[in-house]
């Protein structure tokens, strides 16, 4: 089977947002004005085609990255509708790694929310670039130009309005394109296309106005566009797309555009500004990886002829079809029944099928090609960022970085058979879900679920009964803790043991020091002239790695700590991996008891939006939670608190804040970083824990 669409007729994009912003109701329009269903799934009635899961009609929410595809202009158009609520950031996080575009929804009444800031930011990282859609704007207290300048003071980008808004609020009834100078109007009452139709009298000054900008605003960051507005250039619609699409493909410019998802207005300027602006995957720069042989660089092209490679960004356990592996294709091709290689794992692995998603439908094809992002089955020992490619070719790309989890909770099961399933279904939704952590608790024999939420632990839990049959108890959440050091240190760490033949035998030196809070953890390897073999040196740098799981505080993970391995001794015979292994293990220990130890914990981003009258009486409520209130912003007639939050006095807060505010106020939060803890927190949290206080001053 040969490509259906060429290579830079394809778009791979994703649609993000905030919570509650539009993301799926935008897809679902979408999907009905592009042909690929034919009828609009709403939210709120649990009929959508991307939230197909039951946790996610029940919620009204996206929990898990859905993808399909759909066809508009002669150009195929890949979608990843991604979840907007943070405990489901890792879902965003993947898709941006392999996407090519971006559509971000906001609420033209809220503006720029918290979590609008992450999924920014996470595109930021990716380079990706993107078109905003304003949506909402029917509802009392849409504001177009405020939702632009939010864009633009919050996210420090550089929007450019494409659309104008024919009235606001209720008087919403259609869009100004300053490109075509058209006006598309939205009178009907059924789902048909907007009435192409001239600008009416009362906008032509403004619309002159914001065309003349948005010429200016292209000719700011385009040469050869500058050279023709000197000369006093009348530009055509297809050479203002021209200079749009290569502005907003270098993230010089981020289109805007408006309009109600939800009734069906401006959709179709959507989809056409995905083709016209956002890129091919010929538009964006080749792909770069190692070379799994002598680490050198490798660049692989958006081409067919180029030896095969990809990256699995998702894994999906399909009740009927079975372990699904999401794959972003980057060059060559694969066909169904294939052999190819994973670098990560250094395995050969054989494609069994190939299937393109529509969300949870499965669409059997014979083969993929650069650019095209597909679902296989058979890859069981793939999981979430692993490099496929040709054996004779090999590379490795970039993988995914995830979060660390913040919160935890014990689950045991309830009888044998409980027992028994438990571990294959925590099995599946940790290869499903990078952020989702499973470990056992030697001292309790406890199983610890760990995640980014309460939220996201709770659908796991409903998922094990639901989709695996298990029914356990759960324990009440727990912050996930951590400890560092605070001064460096040099240590000593020796292991010698001799039975009367053959011994053991290691010895090392490491200074350890503290670093940047979130870098997590480094090893520089500083030995010169063979005092250690190099073949002991992994050893030491896993026994340094085994020992940070249990801290020497309250038996946290250690975290933020580089440890250079500068010096050490062995024995011809004694020496072995297993003797530098606990050498790294007993300095590391020793090293952290002398470096004054403390706590972190866990900082959550919080984000409330309330009326007026309920504002002393929040701040009162999170000054006593240990808040530290950043800033206090106006939209119309609500307050929108900004402030920083300890995880531990962030439970049950959703109840509190709706008994507060009488059910009128809302919020949102997000992980932000570690924080340490004074010594009487960290005192009394190490008392509870049954262990004596030895925090060092």
């Amino acid at each position: 089977m040969s490509r259906v669409f060429p290579i830079d007729k394809v778009r791979n994009i994703g649609i993000i947002a905030h919570i509650d912003a539009g993301k799926t109701t935008t897809t679902e329009r979408i999907l009905y004005y592009a042909g690929r269903t034919y009828k609009i799934g709403e939210v709120d009635q649990g009929t959508t085609v991307m939230d197909w899961m039951e946790q996610e009609r029940e919620r009204g929410i996206t929990i898990t990255s859905a993808a399909t595809s759909c066809e508009w202009l002669n150009h195929e158009i890949n979608i990843i509708d991604t979840p907007g609520h943070v405990d489901f950031t890792a879902e965003v996080e993947r898709s941006l790694r392999v996407l090519d575009g971006g559509v971000v929804v906001f609420d033209a009444v809220a503006g720029v929310e918290s979590q609008s800031e992450t999924v920014w930011r996470q595109a930021d990282r990716y380079s990706v670039p993107r078109i905003c859609f304003v949506n909402k704007m029917d509802r009392v207290g849409a504001n177009y130009i405020r939702t632009i300048d939010m864009i633009k003071a919050r996210l420090g980008a550089n929007p450019l309005p494409v659309q104008l808004p024919l009235g606001e609020e209720s008087n919403f009834k259609g869009v100004i394109n300053l490109v075509e100078m058209a006006a598309y109007l939205y009178t009907g009452t059924d789902k048909s296309n907007a009435t192409k139709t001239d600008i009416p009298h009362d906008y032509v000054e403004s619309s002159a106005y914001w065309r003349e900008n948005m010429i200016e605003r292209l000719a700011e960051v385009d040469d050869n566009f500058m050279s023709f507005y000197l000369e006093g250039h009348e530009f055509s619609s297809v050479e203002i797309k021209a200079a749009l699409r290569k502005a907003t493909i270098d993230s010089k410019v981020v289109p805007i555009l408006c309009g109600s998802a939800l009734k069906n207005k401006g959709i179709q300027s959507v989809l056409d500004a995905v083709v016209d602006y956002l890129p091919s995957p010929l538009d964006i720069p080749p792909v770069i990886g190692q070379d799994i042989k002598n680490g050198s660089e490798v660049i692989r092209h958006a081409s067919d002829d180029e030896p095969f490679s990809a990256v699995a960004f998702k894994i999906v356990s399909d009740p009927f079809a079975g372990r699904l592996v999401y794959l972003r294709v980057y060059s060559g091709m694969a066909k169904s029944g294939t052999s190819i290689y994973n670098s990560t794992k250094k395995q050969h692995q054989r494609i069994g099928r190939l299937i393109r998603m529509h969300a949870n439908r499965r669409e059997e094809v014979d083969d993929v090609y650069a650019g095209g992002i597909v679902a296989a089955l058979g890859l069981k020992t793939t999981f979430t960022g692993d490099t496929l490619c040709d054996f004779a070719n090999p590379i490795i790309l970039e993988s995914i970085v995830f979060p660390e989890p913040v919160i935890s909770v014990a689950i045991e099961p309830k009888s044998k058979a409980d027992q028994d399933r438990i571990g294959n279904a925590l099995a599946c939704l940790i290869s499903e879900d990078p952020t989702f952590k499973v470990n056992y608790n030697q001292e309790t024999g406890q199983t610890i679920m760990s995640g980014m939420g309460e939220l996201h632990l709770e659908v796991f839990v409903d998922r094990l009964t639901r989709e695996y049959g298990v029914v356990a108890n759960v324990g009440k959440p727990q912050v996930a803790y951590k400890e560092t050091i605070s001064v460096p240190v040099k240590v000593e760490g020796k292991f010698v043991r001799q039975f009367g033949g053959h011994g053991q035998y290691g010895r090392i030196w490491l200074d350890l020091e503290p670093i940047e809070r979130g870098y997590g953890f480094e090893f520089v390897n500083q030995i010169q002239g063979g005092v250690i073999p190099r073949e002991y040196i992994p050893s030491v740098e896993a026994g340094i790695k085994e020992a940070m799981e249990t801290g020497v505080l309250a038996g946290y993970p250690i975290t933020d700590l580089r440890a250079i391995l500068y010096d050490g001794s062995y024995h011809e015979v004694d020496s072995s991996d297993i003797a530098f292994k606990m050498a790294g293990s007993i300095a590391l220990r020793k090293g952290v008891l002398k470096a004054r130890p403390i706590l972190l914990e866990p900082i959550m981003k919080l984000e409330i939006a309330t009326p007026q009258e309920f504002l002393g009486d929040i701040i009162g409520d999170l000054n006593a939670r240990r808040g530290n209130i950043e800033g206090i912003d106006t939209r119309g007639t609500t307050q929108i608190i900004r402030c920083f939050i300890p995880l531990a006095e962030a439970f049950g807060y959703t109840t509190t804040l709706r008994s507060i505010s009488q059910g009128r106020a809302t919020h949102t939060m997000a992980f932000h970083r570690y924080e340490a803890l004074s010594d009487a927190l960290a005192k009394a949290i190490i008392s509870s824990k049954g262990i004596t206080p030895n925090i060092n001053n």
